[in-house]
């Protein structure tokens, strides 16, 4: 999956939200059950994610939202084998930003 997101430092929750296209409950529900999540807080106790946390949410959703996994799948996953994991997730990844640039070079024929 490709997020788009500005190249920032911090990004909000419903910056994140609007980028994986679920609702801010669900970004909560997550950081609550992964540990690979820990968003920062803000003196108010804003949830201020970082570019781990975004690349972490990103193999959570494609285990769980793509793949089908269960929520405890998805655990018992990262948990086993986290950088095989991670590993796919960029391969998948680069494979999309290859097909998204092929398209796009197919319409302007």
């Amino acid at each position: 999956m490709h997020v788009d997101l500005p190249e920032k430092r911090y990004y909000k929750i419903g910056e994140v939200a609007n980028a994986f296209g679920v609702n801010t409950s669900l970004i909560r529900f997550w950081e609550g059950e992964f540990d690979v999540i820990n968003p920062k807080k803000n003196a108010k106790g804003n949830r201020l994610f970082t570019t781990e946390d975004i690349e972490n949410f990103k193999i959570i959703y494609n285990l769980v939202k793509e793949r089908g996994f269960t929520l405890e799948g998805a655990k018992q996953k990262l948990k086993q084998n986290l950088n095989a994991v991670v590993e796919n997730h960029e391969i998948i990844s680069r494979l999309e930003a290859i097909k998204a640039e092929l398209i796009k070079i197919k319409s302007q024929l």
